[in-house]
């Protein structure tokens, strides 16, 4: 291995101590390395870096593999002093986020009680979707924290979620209300009558007591989204199943707007739940729906009014 091999090593090593997964990144530097190799390179120009980065199509796909050699570089020039680093200004991209489909009450319920009926022939198929589902509208997670939570993160008699290891290699606490755990009390015997003896320690579980996987779950939500007209066969737009962080997000501000709750001095709390290291972090969930505006408008009017 070359010495830009073993950088990126220590590279990676360094910056997923400080909590980063880095997987994607992982995989652009290796390519970039190989290609360094291939080339004869033993350290980073910008004209390599170019050269490797414009192998793509698009745009987006060219600024982001800059930009990820571009971090790779400010570490790298600490250690080799031949090493130039990329300016910002070259293929410039700006990463714009899809905006979020807002659910409505309705939509959620529709929701859940469509993926509670899929696969008629399996029943199990059909209540873990549906648990699932509901468990992310009502937490706030995502999706991959519920792919990964295993039976002892799931402690009945507490009513209380542990999820471990999460983006940013966190882990946090997340209280459940009673008739959440009723739901998944009930999808727990279901499990346990199927597969006594568990294979792994996941705790949702599909086909043969396997771990649930990440394409399945999309799949099946496509379908029931398709099903119930959110979404629509052949259209990659619409509603996402991430969306529902979005539905957790504001349905919290709305019920402390209604409670009368310092509603600024609980956003820490929303952050947590979401799984949040800063609150401005959570600010992308918090759409200005009609009614969240209406709530906030009367807040303020009431307080400009107690102010005179």
């Amino acid at each position: 291995m070359n010495s830009l091999g073993l950088y990126v090593d220590r590279y990676l090593k360094l910056r997923r101590q400080l909590g980063y997964k880095l997987c994607e990144s992982e995989i652009l530097l290796r390519s970039f390395v190989r290609f360094a190799e291939e080339e004869g390179a033993s350290f980073i120009t910008t004209k390599l870096a170019l050269r490797w980065a414009t192998q793509t199509k698009t745009a987006v796909q060219r600024g982001n593999r800059l930009g990820v050699v571009r971090r790779f570089a400010e570490y790298a020039s600490a250690l080799d002093a031949r090493t130039e680093i990329p300016a910002q200004k070259l293929l410039p991209y700006h990463f714009n986020r899809r905006p979020p489909h807002i659910y409505s009450d309705q939509e959620v319920c529709r929701l859940v009680s469509a993926a509670s009926r899929i696969a008629p022939d399996d029943e199990f198929k059909g209540i873990t979707m549906g648990t699932l589902m509901g468990l992310l509208a009502v937490t706030g997670m995502r999706v991959g924290e519920a792919q990964a939570l295993e039976r002892n993160d799931v402690d009945l008699h507490r009513n209380l979620l542990t999820i471990r290891r999460s983006k940013g290699n966190k882990s946090r606490l997340v209280p459940l209300h009673p008739s959440t755990v009723h739901a998944l009390q009930k999808y727990v015997c279901v499990r346990d009558k199927l597969f006594p003896q568990p294979l792994k320690p996941h705790f949702f579980v599909w086909d043969k007591g396997d771990p649930l996987v990440h394409c399945t779950v999309h799949r099946w939500f496509f379908l029931v989204a398709c099903q119930i007209g959110l979404r629509h066969p052949g259209n990659s737009r619409g509603p996402r199943i991430h969306d529902l962080r979005h539905y957790f997000a504001i349905r919290t501000l709305l019920n402390w707007y209604r409670a009368g709750a310092d509603v600024e001095a609980r956003l820490p709390e929303l952050a947590t739940y979401l799984g949040h290291v800063h609150v401005r972090d959570s600010y992308w969930y918090l759409s200005a729906t009609p009614e969240l505006l209406k709530l906030a408008t009367l807040r303020l009017e009431g307080t400009a009014k107690e102010a005179k």
